[in-house]
């Protein structure tokens, strides 16, 4: 064997891959792919419907057509562009050692990793490397001996060092923070020096005696003082949800992601500064994806589609109540969000509902962002036409769905890649505001 080809992998891809990312097969550099036929029987099942794992197995499918030309693809046949390898679908899964019988139960996941097996024994010499999302299926790939990896593709590296949108100054000189208050404009130099501002970014700058929040305006190229404002009966309770309404309420920004834990405000922010912005846009729009319990499809529970969708929206519906509640019924303010619901003008919706549709003069909030694929959020934000802003926010460790994880789901995505453009901010939130009780659960618990 020449030792050109022998120093190539070979990577064996599962279901979860392809249904995550369908040009993942294009993305192993000079190496090779090999896809388990129970991995396109698999895929066969997922063809039909609207939900983005339903384009992925379409789209995969039209990509091997496209491959495979007039070739017989149980052959290595070649992967299109320069410096890539070659692919085949495997049609047996045969091996001496049997998945099915080491962990007595015929199932796919098992199939496919005899498939794997097989192949290390077909390809002596060449490094058989096992590819899936499902952390289970690579323990048992391990399990018996066959390496397994993770699809990297997209992956954060370190999402503890991950963008915050926010810096602290320590030890500012007294007299900058008092040209704040009195200006509440400056130029970049007095604070910074010679460092780089942060496009879009926030400032906590602090002196012995006093200290200002601070946004430096990329347009302006000026830092500007950050006030605390009420809107819609909302008004922020630290640092860092002055910052976030500040990126909901700037023109300038079109796209912005919150991220924090529960409690920390971050639906009830971007709700508050869309129902203030109501007459900019034509339609506010509130959708989250549905996670169903136990990974069953919401075809499990009793009722028509909408007492099936109502629990997976409920929290939305109580971030309205809760900015109506902080008026009276008699109040013009209570009674405008009665009429933008019924007049369809504020929308709350499964983001499956929504995805698809033009969102030209739209104020979108996408809430659990977490539990999107970085492709989903890639989908959403190309649908976006003029005069539409964008608001994701979510809790990157509080994931709902078996194949993401903090570093690859696509709001840690977007907050990676995204950082530092001139249409985008982004502001972390730290501190729980619902309750005490609920404080003692995120940092004791």
């Amino acid at each position: 064997m020449p030792k050109e080809k022998s120093q190539k992998k070979i990577f064996v891809l599962d279901t979860s891959v392809i249904l995550y990312e369908h040009i993942s097969i294009m993305n192993f550099a000079e190496h090779d792919v090999a896809i388990p036929i129970t991995v396109l029987e698999e895929l066969d099942q997922f063809k039909k419907g609207n939900d983005t794992k339903n384009f992925e197995a379409r789209e995969f499918i039209r990509l091997l057509d496209k491959l495979s030309k007039d070739n017989m693809i149980h052959d290595w046949t070649p992967l299109n562009g320069k410096s890539k390898g070659n692919f085949k679908i495997m049609m047996h899964s045969d091996s001496t050692l049997d998945a099915q019988v080491i962990f007595n139960e015929e199932k796919n996941d098992h199939r496919i990793l005899n498939a794997a097996l097989k192949l290390v024994q077909e390809e002596k010499g060449r490094k058989v490397i096992l590819v899936s999302k499902d952390i289970n299926l690579r323990l048992k790939a391990k399990s018996l001996g066959l390496p397994a990896e993770d699809y990297e593709t997209g992956k954060i590296k370190n999402v503890t060092e991950l963008h915050t949108g926010k810096t602290i100054i320590e030890d500012i000189d007294p007299a900058v923070i008092n040209k704040f208050y009195d200006q509440e404009r400056v130029p970049v130099k007095d604070v910074l020096g010679r460092k780089k501002p942060m496009i879009n970014g926030f400032y906590i700058l602090k002196s012995d005696k006093n200290s200002a929040l601070t946004y430096y305006d990329h347009d302006q190229q000026l830092m500007t003082k950050v006030d605390k404002q009420t809107i819609y009966g909302i008004k922020p309770k630290n640092a860092e949800q002055t910052f976030a309404m500040h990126a909901i309420m700037n023109p300038n920004v079109k796209l912005v992601t919150i991220q924090g834990v529960a409690g920390t405000g971050k639906t009830l922010l971007a709700l508050a500064g869309a129902l203030e912005q109501r007459r900019e846009y034509k339609q506010i729009f509130l959708a989250r994806p549905i996670v169903p319990l136990s990974n069953k499809d919401i075809g499990y529970l009793p009722g028509d589609i909408k007492s099936k969708l109502n629990p997976y929206m409920e929290p939305l519906w109580d971030n309205l109540k809760f900015i109506q509640n902080q008026y009276n019924e008699n109040d013009k303010e209570f009674t405008r969000i009665t009429e933008m619901v019924n007049l369809e003008k504020l929308v709350i919706q499964p983001l499956a509902y929504i995805r698809g549709r033009s969102l030209s003069n739209i104020f979108f909030i996408v809430d659990e962002a977490q539990n999107l694929t970085p492709h989903e959020v890639k989908t959403i934000i190309t649908r976006a036409g003029e005069n539409t802003k964008i608001i994701f926010t979510g809790d990157i460790y509080q994931i709902d769905t078996p194949y993401l994880d903090s570093q690859s789901n696509g709001l840690s995505y977007l907050i990676d890649r995204v950082k530092e453009h001139p249409l985008y901010a982004h502001v972390k939130l730290e501190k729980g505001e619902r309750s005490e009780l609920a404080n003692l659960a995120n940092e004791m618990l």
